[in-house]
């Protein structure tokens, strides 16, 4: 009985003990924050090896280097497109004798993107990555929807000037001039600043592909600096540099993929 009654008395006394020790509860230990590891985005590719200095070996490194950036421009057309375009992209070489070096974008009578380039701006790379970084810059075009941005500038300007040149008592053939100066400008207008944003898009698409745009951007070093002219089509070397150093630190931060 005695057994019973004092397994009785200190249940309930373990009981009221538990029970007062409720209301003032003893704080719980805190857990030091844990650091989180910034997001780190993947490593620059190392630059890769010269090819053989003569337009046969600069051909077969494009060949090499298509391999490569084919799908990954196509991932980040499908990823990255701002209009509703084909990421079936079609690349030409334009092979003919005497052309200045020169890449450029249009679209084939089915809307299919196309990236050409003169077999002179192929014999005057160095390295497969200026090739690559040549490749997703022109891509980066279509995919950024500057075609179609560049017609619409175009028009713009025309009509602008156009009415201008009927408002002040021009005569057809003032208000067509005026028509074709518009149109000229209102292209050249943005296309500095659609330039770094191709410059940019490039080289994330390069180093997807697995080369390094900064070497790759190289090739600025050796065309003509077009400087900062007001109606120049392309930016100043050291701006397109420095966005090409931008696009592969914000990769690298994990800002951008």
């Amino acid at each position: 009985m005695g057994q019973i009654i004092g397994r009785g008395w200190l249940a309930g006394w373990v009981a009221v003990t538990l029970a007062v020790a409720g209301c003032a509860p003893m704080p719980a230990p805190v857990a030091p924050p844990v650091a989180q590891a910034p997001i780190q985005g993947p490593a620059l590719p190392a630059p890769s090896a010269p090819h053989a200095a003569t337009p046969d070996g600069a051909a077969r490194s494009f060949v090499q280097v298509m391999r490569r950036m084919e799908p990954a421009v196509r991932q980040d057309c499908l990823t990255r497109r701002t209009a509703p375009i084909s990421c079936d992209f079609i690349f030409v070489v334009d092979d003919r004798p005497g052309l200045e070096p020169n890449a450029f974008q249009t679209v084939d009578r089915n809307g299919r993107p196309v990236v050409g380039f003169t077999l002179s701006l192929i014999a005057q790379t160095r390295n497969p990555d200026e090739i690559a970084f040549v490749v997703g810059h022109e891509a980066a075009h279509h995919i950024l929807n500057h075609l179609d941005r560049k017609s619409g500038a175009a028009t713009a300007a025309a009509v602008v000037l156009g009415s201008l040149a009927s408002a002040y008592g021009g005569d057809t053939s003032a208000i067509a001039r005026a028509q074709e100066i518009g149109a000229s400008v209102g292209a050249r207008y943005y296309s500095k600043e659609w330039e770094l944003e191709a410059d940019y898009l490039g080289a994330i698409i390069t180093m997807n592909a697995g080369y390094d745009p900064i070497n790759g951007s190289g090739l600025f070093q050796r065309i003509p600096d077009p400087g900062n002219h007001v109606l120049g089509t392309h930016p100043a070397r050291a701006q397109r540099l420095a966005q090409v150093r931008r696009a592969v630190a914000d990769v690298q931060a994990g800002r951008v993929r």
